[in-house]
């Protein structure tokens, strides 16, 4: 059983899918065992007391040094036992030390399908509008793992749905969520939490 820690920074909407994953059996080789916050409000962190799980807090501005809080997050998490660290909308840039400590072992999920729409300056509501501007006809969301690289990192899983004609950013945001990452994200956790994930050339092998 691997220890999961969540990392969050707002309402937790892909929290609450891994926790419900969890309780429906989705995710049965892992479980979430911290929620870690950027921000001390986030309502995250109440949907992770709820469910009985620990929580700490960990602000960017609370560490004069950037290096700093990079060790600092890198030792908590060490702390923690973490065994897979997910970002599930944690809005704080990561550093090397991190990144390096828990290579392979950090996954995130972006609001699109991964390489259009991301890196640096795609985010949130700002994808949604990119892609709409665009006029493409599929858009989706991508677990990847994370690496230095922004969004770089090898795929795990990607689904789309069709871009609507009458779609808004919030309209696109909101179907793109409730269809697509609450679905993918939790069992791209277990996959990794059951062992079914080979890294090879910066890209994922999904075992039988």
């Amino acid at each position: 059983m691997k220890n999961i820690v969540v990392l969050v920074s707002g309402g937790g909407t892909n929290l609450q899918a891994l926790i419900d994953a969890q309780k429906n059996g989705i995710i049965k080789n892992g479980k979430i065992t911290c929620v870690i916050s950027s921000n001390p409000s986030a309502y995250a962190l109440e949907r992770a007391r709820n469910n009985g799980i620990d929580t700490a807090v960990i602000r960017r501005k609370d560490y004069e040094e950037f290096d700093t809080y990079d060790e600092a997050l890198t030792n908590l998490l060490i702390s923690k036992n973490a065994d897979l660290v997910v970002l599930a909308g944690f809005m704080t840039i990561l550093g090397h030390r991190v990144i390096s400590a828990f290579k392979d072992r950090m996954i995130n999920i972006h609001p699109a399908l991964i390489p259009s729409f991301c890196g640096e300056g795609y985010y949130g509501l700002k994808v949604h509008e990119a892609v709409l501007e665009k006029g493409v006809k599929l858009s989706g969301a991508t677990t990847h793992f994370v690496t230095e690289e922004c969004d770089g990192g090898p795929i795990i899983m990607q689904k789309s749905i069709e871009v609507k004609n009458d779609d808004t950013p919030k309209t696109l945001q909101r179907r793109i969520m409730e269809e697509i990452e609450w679905k993918i994200l939790p069992i791209s956790v277990e996959l990794f939490c059951s062992d079914r994930i080979k890294i090879s050339n910066n890209k994922t092998i999904i075992l039988d």
